[in-house]
């Protein structure tokens, strides 16, 4: 069993830590404190292949493995998560139009995404539907050749900011399955009829722009429809492993920047006349987040490489997600502790880190889900 990175698996690791050292962490807090997105840092991302990892190389990607993502994952977000959530999300609905998509919707979005042309978005989430994806309301009707669509998107990262979007919509009201008559649909975001309402006031991640969409009888051609019409609840499905997979390697790598700052405080913080690393009960927690990180490591790696096996791992990725995330909040919660005063105000990472790593048990699948997937798996076995 190889537990080992490759020669060019360790190469991208240390360029993205260079990367992340010296255009991430002068600008995170400003980033953060303004609730702005980092255009300039998701430009530079992408002249080094970081956005749009895992776009096919023919339409300008850097065709990255799941688990090379998931290592470019770890790394960025354990220097700031809103900017690297912002650099990684900036290729939202791409994997739809990657699996799914005709050659021309490939050649005309992809390549603009990963260029850094242009940011794409998945909208998916309603005001009223989160984790009960089934119960998506917003309709797109057939006119002639084109779609009009009308509903609420809500929580829609890159929402303000997005060039296009591949949006789930109901298209058969009828349809006998409850999984039944619903379609992705790419609608520019310069579309008459379409808006955008920003988001603000979030408690974390907050460099990531995330925001409401509303469509009001927006027109696209008829040639937008990504898939098979009436698919898409199962189109959505094919890519959990990954997605899921994905978040795991955020709470990972925020659990990694926690410790890293915890780890450096301790070791200069002086306290009774000696640094508190000293302190037995400090070294307990700095020994428990190592064993938590290490061990959501291990599990987040396997499900990545799983998943470019094409094994299908639904359990393993719901445990992976799930136990990563909590890990990210468990982490950053002690290195917060660990600082003591310190840690309270964003003198220091790690009051980023633990309002940062709560959003990872809550998107892409809530911990209660991904336990009830666990669950479900282990009892069909």
């Amino acid at each position: 069993m190889e537990f080992g990175l490759n020669e060019e698996q360790e190469q991208i690791r240390d360029e993205v830590r260079r990367f992340a050292e010296n255009e991430i962490v002068p600008h995170a807090e400003e980033y953060d404190t303004e609730e702005k997105f980092p255009h300039e840092i998701v430009d530079e991302a992408a002249e080094m292949g970081l956005v749009g990892t895992s776009i096919p190389m023919e339409y300008g990607g850097a065709g990255y493995s799941t688990l090379e993502s998931a290592l470019i994952a770890e790394e960025l977000f354990s220097y700031d998560p809103g900017i690297a959530l912002s650099i990684m999300a900036c290729s939202f609905g791409t994997e739809a139009i990657s699996e799914f998509g005709t050659e021309d919707q490939k050649e005309r979005y992809l390549e603009p995404v990963a260029t850094g042309e242009k940011i794409s978005g998945a909208a998916i989430s309603e005001p009223d539907t989160g984790s009960d994806v089934s119960s998506v309301s917003t309709r797109a009707e057939k006119d002639g050749d084109e779609w009009v669509i009308n509903g609420n998107k809500m929580w829609i990262t890159n929402g303000s900011v997005g060039d296009y979007f591949v949006v789930l919509c109901k298209t058969d009201p009828d349809a006998d399955s409850r999984y039944g008559g619903f379609s992705q649909i790419i609608v520019e975001s310069d579309r008459d009829g379409f808006s955008a309402d920003k988001i603000t006031g979030k408690l974390g991640i907050r460099a990531s722009d995330t925001a409401e969409l509303i469509f009001d009888d927006v027109r696209v051609p008829e040639e937008n429809l990504v898939g098979d019409e009436d698919a898409a609840f199962l189109h959505q499905m094919h890519f959990f492993d990954a997605t899921r997979t994905g978040v795991a390697a955020q709470g990972l790598g925020i659990a990694k920047g926690a410790l890293r700052a915890a780890r450096e405080y301790a070791q200069d913080r002086e306290q009774f006349g000696q640094s508190i690393s000293e302190f037995q009960a400090i070294q307990h927690k700095l020994a428990e987040m190592a064993t938590e990180t290490e061990a959501a490591r291990n599990l987040t790696y396997k499900a990545a490489w799983n998943v470019d096996q094409g094994n299908d791992i639904t359990k393993l990725a719901s445990m992976a997600k799930e136990y990563a995330s909590r890990v990210a909040v468990d982490v950053a919660n002690e290195a917060v502790q660990i600082h003591g005063g310190a840690g309270y105000v964003n003198d220091f990472p790690v009051e980023r880190f633990y309002r940062d790593s709560k959003i990872t048990q809550i998107y892409e699948g809530t911990t209660e889900i991904q336990k009830n997937v666990i669950a479900r798996e282990l009892l069909d076995e």
